[in-house]
Protein backbone atom coordinates (compact mmCIF):
# COMPACT_ATOMS: atom_id res chain seq x y z
CA UNK A 1 0.00 0.00 0.00
CA UNK A 2 1.23 3.12 -0.78
CA UNK A 3 1.83 6.25 1.47
CA UNK A 4 -0.51 8.91 1.42
CA UNK A 5 2.10 11.06 -0.42
CA UNK A 6 5.28 9.67 -1.43
CA UNK A 7 8.06 12.50 -0.30
CA UNK A 8 11.02 13.54 -1.94
CA UNK A 9 13.77 10.98 -2.34
CA UNK A 10 11.26 8.40 -2.00
CA UNK A 11 12.10 5.36 -4.27
CA UNK A 12 8.66 4.21 -6.26
CA UNK A 13 9.21 1.52 -8.70
CA UNK A 14 12.35 2.67 -10.57
CA UNK A 15 12.10 5.80 -10.00
CA UNK A 16 13.17 8.31 -7.28
CA UNK A 17 10.94 10.82 -6.59
CA UNK A 18 12.11 14.72 -6.43
CA UNK A 19 9.06 16.75 -5.83
CA UNK A 20 5.33 16.63 -5.48
CA UNK A 21 3.53 18.60 -8.70
CA UNK A 22 -0.23 18.55 -8.17
CA UNK A 23 -3.32 16.37 -7.42
CA UNK A 24 -6.11 15.48 -9.35
CA UNK A 25 -8.31 14.66 -6.83
CA UNK A 26 -8.55 10.84 -7.76
CA UNK A 27 -3.95 10.86 -8.52
CA UNK A 28 -1.19 12.67 -7.58
CA UNK A 29 1.34 13.66 -9.81
CA UNK A 30 5.14 13.98 -9.24
CA UNK A 31 8.34 14.81 -10.93
CA UNK A 32 10.61 11.89 -10.36
CA UNK A 33 13.61 10.12 -11.80
CA UNK A 34 14.28 7.61 -13.96
CA UNK A 35 16.82 5.45 -12.18
CA UNK A 36 17.47 3.67 -15.46
CA UNK A 37 18.34 6.32 -17.86
CA UNK A 38 18.53 9.11 -15.40
CA UNK A 39 16.04 11.29 -17.53
CA UNK A 40 13.07 13.32 -15.43
CA UNK A 41 9.65 11.91 -15.92
CA UNK A 42 6.34 12.57 -14.56
CA UNK A 43 4.17 9.99 -12.21
CA UNK A 44 0.60 9.83 -11.93
CA UNK A 45 -0.24 7.37 -9.29
CA UNK A 46 -3.93 6.64 -7.86
CA UNK A 47 -4.86 7.94 -4.14
CA UNK A 48 -4.34 4.14 -2.03
CA UNK A 49 -7.97 4.14 -1.02
CA UNK A 50 -9.13 3.68 -4.77
CA UNK A 51 -6.76 1.32 -5.70
CA UNK A 52 -8.89 -1.27 -5.05
CA UNK A 53 -12.25 0.24 -6.36
CA UNK A 54 -13.04 -1.62 -9.61
CA UNK A 55 -14.99 1.06 -11.32
CA UNK A 56 -11.82 3.35 -11.04
CA UNK A 57 -9.49 0.82 -11.89
CA UNK A 58 -11.36 0.40 -14.81
CA UNK A 59 -11.21 3.86 -15.48
CA UNK A 60 -7.51 4.20 -15.22
CA UNK A 61 -6.82 1.28 -17.21
CA UNK A 62 -8.84 2.76 -20.19
CA UNK A 63 -6.45 6.21 -19.35
CA UNK A 64 -3.82 3.95 -19.63
CA UNK A 65 -4.80 2.46 -23.30
CA UNK A 66 -6.30 5.93 -24.60
CA UNK A 67 -2.44 7.39 -23.13
CA UNK A 68 -0.73 5.13 -25.29
CA UNK A 69 -2.13 5.36 -28.69
CA UNK A 70 -1.71 9.43 -28.59
CA UNK A 71 1.41 10.50 -30.59
CA UNK A 72 1.18 14.09 -30.90
CA UNK A 73 3.63 17.20 -30.34
CA UNK A 74 0.25 18.83 -28.80
CA UNK A 75 -0.66 15.37 -26.26
CA UNK A 76 1.61 14.32 -23.46
CA UNK A 77 3.58 11.36 -24.08
CA UNK A 78 2.64 8.30 -22.13
CA UNK A 79 6.31 6.36 -21.77
CA UNK A 80 6.51 2.48 -21.95
CA UNK A 81 7.95 1.46 -19.17
CA UNK A 82 7.38 -2.66 -18.59
CA UNK A 83 5.81 -4.27 -15.99
CA UNK A 84 5.93 -2.66 -12.53
CA UNK A 85 3.99 -3.96 -9.48
CA UNK A 86 2.20 -0.63 -8.36
CA UNK A 87 -1.09 0.84 -10.81
CA UNK A 88 0.27 4.30 -12.46
CA UNK A 89 1.10 5.93 -15.76
CA UNK A 90 4.76 6.99 -16.71
CA UNK A 91 4.86 10.67 -18.67
CA UNK A 92 7.67 12.57 -20.26
CA UNK A 93 8.77 15.39 -17.91
CA UNK A 94 7.14 18.58 -19.39
CA UNK A 95 8.71 22.15 -18.55
CA UNK A 96 5.79 25.03 -18.27
CA UNK A 97 3.53 25.60 -16.63
CA UNK A 98 -0.50 25.04 -16.49
CA UNK A 99 -3.03 27.39 -18.30
CA UNK A 100 -4.25 27.76 -14.47
CA UNK A 101 -1.28 29.60 -12.94
CA UNK A 102 -0.74 31.87 -15.91
CA UNK A 103 -4.67 32.67 -15.57
CA UNK A 104 -4.18 32.89 -12.15
CA UNK A 105 -0.72 35.42 -12.29
CA UNK A 106 -1.92 37.43 -15.32
CA UNK A 107 -5.83 37.55 -15.02
CA UNK A 108 -6.81 37.10 -18.40
CA UNK A 109 -4.52 37.21 -21.90
CA UNK A 110 -4.04 39.44 -24.98
CA UNK A 111 -6.14 38.17 -28.25
CA UNK A 112 -2.76 37.50 -29.80
CA UNK A 113 -1.40 34.97 -27.13
CA UNK A 114 -5.40 33.79 -26.26
CA UNK A 115 -5.84 32.83 -30.30
CA UNK A 116 -2.46 31.15 -30.21
CA UNK A 117 -2.94 29.07 -27.72
CA UNK A 118 -6.48 28.07 -28.56
CA UNK A 119 -5.17 27.00 -31.93
CA UNK A 120 -2.98 25.03 -30.87
CA UNK A 121 -5.09 23.41 -28.62
CA UNK A 122 -7.58 22.83 -31.42
CA UNK A 123 -4.56 21.15 -33.27
CA UNK A 124 -4.19 18.61 -30.65
CA UNK A 125 -8.15 18.09 -30.49
CA UNK A 126 -7.96 17.17 -33.82
CA UNK A 127 -5.87 14.79 -33.79
CA UNK A 128 -7.50 12.78 -30.67
CA UNK A 129 -10.79 13.79 -32.62
CA UNK A 130 -9.24 11.56 -35.53
CA UNK A 131 -8.61 8.78 -33.46
CA UNK A 132 -12.51 8.95 -32.18
CA UNK A 133 -11.25 9.94 -28.38
CA UNK A 134 -12.84 12.77 -26.76
CA UNK A 135 -11.11 14.34 -23.79
CA UNK A 136 -14.35 15.42 -21.63
CA UNK A 137 -12.45 17.41 -19.34
CA UNK A 138 -10.54 20.26 -20.88
CA UNK A 139 -9.80 23.06 -18.76
CA UNK A 140 -7.10 25.10 -17.76
CA UNK A 141 -5.84 22.56 -15.23
CA UNK A 142 -5.49 20.06 -18.15
CA UNK A 143 -3.13 22.38 -20.52
CA UNK A 144 0.54 22.67 -19.91
CA UNK A 145 1.67 25.64 -21.27
CA UNK A 146 5.86 25.52 -22.26
CA UNK A 147 8.20 27.97 -24.35
CA UNK A 148 6.85 29.73 -27.11
CA UNK A 149 3.20 28.44 -25.72
CA UNK A 150 3.80 25.27 -27.12
CA UNK A 151 0.84 23.51 -25.41
CA UNK A 152 0.24 20.02 -24.54
CA UNK A 153 -3.24 18.52 -23.38
CA UNK A 154 -2.80 15.62 -19.92
CA UNK A 155 -5.00 14.15 -17.57
CA UNK A 156 -7.27 11.73 -19.80
CA UNK A 157 -8.63 10.40 -16.79
CA UNK A 158 -12.64 10.37 -17.79
CA UNK A 159 -11.51 10.37 -22.11
CA UNK A 160 -14.11 7.96 -24.25
CA UNK A 161 -14.75 6.74 -27.56
CA UNK A 162 -16.47 9.50 -29.88
CA UNK A 163 -19.86 8.71 -28.94
CA UNK A 164 -20.03 6.86 -25.27
CA UNK A 165 -21.57 8.55 -22.59
CA UNK A 166 -20.18 6.72 -19.05
CA UNK A 167 -21.60 9.70 -17.54
CA UNK A 168 -23.02 9.84 -13.84
CA UNK A 169 -24.08 12.66 -11.52
CA UNK A 170 -22.09 11.07 -8.66
CA UNK A 171 -19.05 12.67 -8.04
CA UNK A 172 -19.73 14.61 -11.21
CA UNK A 173 -16.19 17.06 -10.94
CA UNK A 174 -14.43 13.79 -11.14
CA UNK A 175 -16.62 10.98 -13.62
CA UNK A 176 -18.18 13.69 -15.91
CA UNK A 177 -16.60 17.03 -15.87
CA UNK A 178 -15.24 20.14 -14.47
CA UNK A 179 -18.78 22.25 -13.81
CA UNK A 180 -17.79 25.54 -15.41
CA UNK A 181 -16.06 23.79 -18.65
CA UNK A 182 -19.12 20.73 -19.09
CA UNK A 183 -21.11 21.22 -21.90
CA UNK A 184 -24.60 21.40 -22.04
CA UNK A 185 -25.18 17.86 -23.43
CA UNK A 186 -22.88 16.28 -20.74
CA UNK A 187 -25.45 17.79 -17.85
CA UNK A 188 -28.06 15.91 -19.88
CA UNK A 189 -26.05 12.86 -19.93
CA UNK A 190 -26.62 12.59 -24.05
CA UNK A 191 -24.14 11.16 -26.20
CA UNK A 192 -20.60 13.55 -26.58
CA UNK A 193 -18.46 13.90 -29.24
CA UNK A 194 -15.32 16.54 -30.19
CA UNK A 195 -18.00 19.16 -30.38
CA UNK A 196 -17.90 18.61 -26.50
CA UNK A 197 -14.19 19.33 -26.40
CA UNK A 198 -15.52 22.56 -28.64
CA UNK A 199 -17.56 23.65 -26.37
CA UNK A 200 -15.01 23.21 -23.24
CA UNK A 201 -12.14 25.30 -25.27
CA UNK A 202 -14.73 27.91 -25.76
CA UNK A 203 -15.43 28.29 -21.92
CA UNK A 204 -11.51 28.57 -21.85
CA UNK A 205 -10.88 31.14 -24.87
CA UNK A 206 -13.66 33.16 -23.15
CA UNK A 207 -12.21 33.09 -19.61
CA UNK A 208 -8.38 33.74 -21.51
CA UNK A 209 -10.03 37.19 -22.70
CA UNK A 210 -11.96 38.21 -20.17
CA UNK A 211 -10.64 36.97 -16.77
CA UNK A 212 -13.51 34.99 -16.09
CA UNK A 213 -15.94 32.35 -16.89
CA UNK A 214 -19.27 33.06 -18.86
CA UNK A 215 -21.65 31.10 -16.41
CA UNK A 216 -21.66 31.26 -12.54
CA UNK A 217 -23.38 30.70 -9.77
CA UNK A 218 -23.16 29.83 -6.16
CA UNK A 219 -22.91 25.94 -6.20
CA UNK A 220 -21.99 23.70 -9.24
CA UNK A 221 -25.52 23.15 -10.12
CA UNK A 222 -26.18 26.80 -10.76
CA UNK A 223 -23.30 26.70 -12.63
CA UNK A 224 -24.55 23.78 -14.86
CA UNK A 225 -28.37 25.06 -14.96
CA UNK A 226 -27.16 28.95 -16.05
CA UNK A 227 -25.90 27.05 -19.01
CA UNK A 228 -28.77 25.12 -19.92
CA UNK A 229 -31.40 27.90 -19.85
CA UNK A 230 -29.36 31.21 -20.87
CA UNK A 231 -26.84 32.14 -23.51
CA UNK A 232 -22.85 33.24 -22.24
CA UNK A 233 -22.89 37.27 -21.66
CA UNK A 234 -21.41 39.42 -24.09
CA UNK A 235 -17.56 38.83 -23.58
CA UNK A 236 -17.19 42.50 -25.41
CA UNK A 237 -19.05 44.50 -23.00
CA UNK A 238 -16.30 42.75 -20.22
CA UNK A 239 -13.42 43.35 -22.76
CA UNK A 240 -14.10 46.33 -24.90
CA UNK A 241 -10.92 45.55 -26.95
CA UNK A 242 -12.64 42.47 -28.84
CA UNK A 243 -13.89 42.61 -31.89
CA UNK A 244 -16.83 41.71 -33.00
CA UNK A 245 -16.02 38.53 -35.02
CA UNK A 246 -14.14 37.41 -31.96
CA UNK A 247 -17.60 37.71 -29.99
CA UNK A 248 -19.22 35.95 -32.49
CA UNK A 249 -16.48 33.50 -32.70
CA UNK A 250 -16.91 32.75 -29.02
CA UNK A 251 -20.80 32.63 -29.46
CA UNK A 252 -20.76 29.80 -32.03
CA UNK A 253 -18.07 28.11 -30.03
CA UNK A 254 -20.53 28.21 -27.06
CA UNK A 255 -23.63 27.52 -28.89
CA UNK A 256 -25.89 25.00 -26.40
CA UNK A 257 -26.79 23.14 -29.08
CA UNK A 258 -24.01 21.11 -30.49
CA UNK A 259 -25.63 21.44 -34.39
CA UNK A 260 -25.26 24.53 -34.25
CA UNK A 261 -21.58 25.13 -32.79
CA UNK A 262 -18.48 24.43 -34.51
CA UNK A 263 -18.31 21.72 -36.58
CA UNK A 264 -14.98 20.47 -35.51
CA UNK A 265 -11.67 21.73 -33.73
CA UNK A 266 -10.39 22.24 -36.99
CA UNK A 267 -13.16 25.03 -38.24
CA UNK A 268 -12.71 26.79 -34.14
CA UNK A 269 -8.83 26.76 -35.52
CA UNK A 270 -9.36 28.76 -38.74
CA UNK A 271 -11.59 31.03 -37.39
CA UNK A 272 -9.11 32.37 -34.68
CA UNK A 273 -6.36 32.54 -37.60
CA UNK A 274 -8.97 34.18 -39.59
CA UNK A 275 -11.15 35.98 -37.84
CA UNK A 276 -11.51 38.47 -41.11
CA UNK A 277 -13.41 36.20 -42.34
CA UNK A 278 -16.51 35.22 -39.81
CA UNK A 279 -19.61 36.32 -40.32
CA UNK A 280 -21.00 38.40 -37.40
CA UNK A 281 -24.74 37.05 -37.13
CA UNK A 282 -27.43 39.73 -35.78
CA UNK A 283 -27.45 38.52 -32.32
CA UNK A 284 -29.93 41.31 -31.34
CA UNK A 285 -32.77 38.83 -30.26
CA UNK A 286 -30.91 37.25 -27.74
CA UNK A 287 -33.50 35.88 -24.61
CA UNK A 288 -32.34 38.03 -21.37
CA UNK A 289 -31.03 36.02 -18.70
CA UNK A 290 -33.35 33.69 -16.70
CA UNK A 291 -32.77 33.54 -12.72
CA UNK A 292 -30.71 29.75 -12.32
CA UNK A 293 -33.76 27.71 -10.38
CA UNK A 294 -33.31 25.35 -7.83
CA UNK A 295 -31.75 21.62 -8.61
CA UNK A 296 -35.23 19.69 -7.95
CA UNK A 297 -33.74 17.69 -5.22
CA UNK A 298 -33.63 21.17 -3.32
CA UNK A 299 -36.85 22.15 -4.79
CA UNK A 300 -38.40 19.22 -3.04
CA UNK A 301 -36.97 19.16 -0.06
CA UNK A 302 -37.64 23.52 0.41
CA UNK A 303 -41.81 22.48 -0.49
CA UNK A 304 -41.80 19.64 2.23
CA UNK A 305 -39.71 21.87 4.72
CA UNK A 306 -42.72 24.39 4.03
CA UNK A 307 -45.03 21.96 4.26
CA UNK A 308 -44.01 20.70 7.62
CA UNK A 309 -44.56 23.74 9.24
CA UNK A 310 -48.03 23.82 9.99
CA UNK A 311 -47.37 19.79 11.28
CA UNK A 312 -44.44 20.84 13.79
CA UNK A 313 -46.71 23.90 14.98
CA UNK A 314 -49.77 22.10 15.69
CA UNK A 315 -47.30 19.06 17.79
CA UNK A 316 -45.82 21.90 19.41
CA UNK A 317 -49.27 23.12 20.57
CA UNK A 318 -50.94 20.08 21.46
CA UNK A 319 -47.54 19.17 23.42
CA UNK A 320 -48.08 21.95 25.13
CA UNK A 321 -52.28 21.71 25.90
CA UNK A 322 -50.85 18.09 27.39
CA UNK A 323 -48.44 19.33 29.95
CA UNK A 324 -51.04 21.84 31.25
Amino acid sequence: MLMEQLQPGQRFEYFRIEEFIMSTGMTRIYRATDLRSGRLVAIKIPHPELECDPVFYSRFQREIAICKKLKHPGVVHTLENGEMDQLCIVMEWVDGRVLRQILGKEGKLSVERASRIAIAVCEALEYIHGLSVVHRDLKPENIMVGEGDCIKLIDFGISAAAGLRRLTFAKFSNAMGTPDYISPEQIKRKNSDGRTDVYALGVILFEMLTGQTPFNGPNPFAVMNDRLVNDPPSAREINPELSAQMQEILYRALERDPENRFKSAKEFAAALAHPECVEVQDRSARKEPKPARLPFLKRVMSYTMLLMIPVVVFALALLVARMK
